[in-house]
């Protein structure tokens, strides 16, 4: 079992991050006028970026930190970078200016060199937005095994969302 980071209560910044929730991560944030189009409604670009904030808090809060991973695998695979390798979305239903909408990122599955999330963007427990998002780690052009400190934590949020699922059969 991964030790998840021991963060400190007191750190003004923690709640920016989300917070960690069974098989994944949950991050607010509040529609501004500048994700929006011309009617008020969010653009629908705008859902890959709260999703991407949410993949990227996700790994912060596992203390799978974007500066040390990126050391560890400079040394393990040179020149890498995750890429989404696809992505599945649906569009449900619009969110609008001033709403505060959560996303959801969970982690389903765990290969050699990717990692297959579920998110959700949702209003008040209403999901709006799904996506199914298999990211792959790239060195030198080439798909490469993740990092063990990184595999190991979306392994055991991977079980937990095998294990939720079940539950709610």
């Amino acid at each position: 079992m991964v030790e998840r980071p021991n963060f400190s209560p007191s750190d003004p910044h923690l709640t920016l991050a989300g917070r960690l929730i069974p098989g994944g991560h949950a991050l607010h944030v509040r529609v501004y006028y500048e994700d929006t189009d011309f009617s008020g409604i969010v653009y629908h670009a705008n859902y890959l970026r709260f999703m991407e904030r949410g993949r990227s808090d996700y790994m912060r809060l596992l203390g799978v930190f974007q500066g040390e991973l990126f050391e560890q695998a400079a040394a393990e695979a040179p020149g890498f970078h995750f890429v989404v390798r696809s992505m599945q979305i649906d569009f449900r239903k619009p969110a609008r200016i001033d709403d505060v909408l959560e996303v959801v990122t969970l982690s389903k599955e765990v290969a050699g060199a990717s990692i297959t999330l579920l998110q959700q963007v949702k209003r008040d427990g209403e999901v709006l937005v799904s996506a199914t998002v298999r990211v792959a780690f790239v060195s030198e052009g080439r798909a490469k095994r993740i990092p063990d400190a990184l595999r190991q934590a979306t392994l055991q949020d991977a079980r937990a969302t095998e294990a939720i699922g079940e539950t709610q059969r």
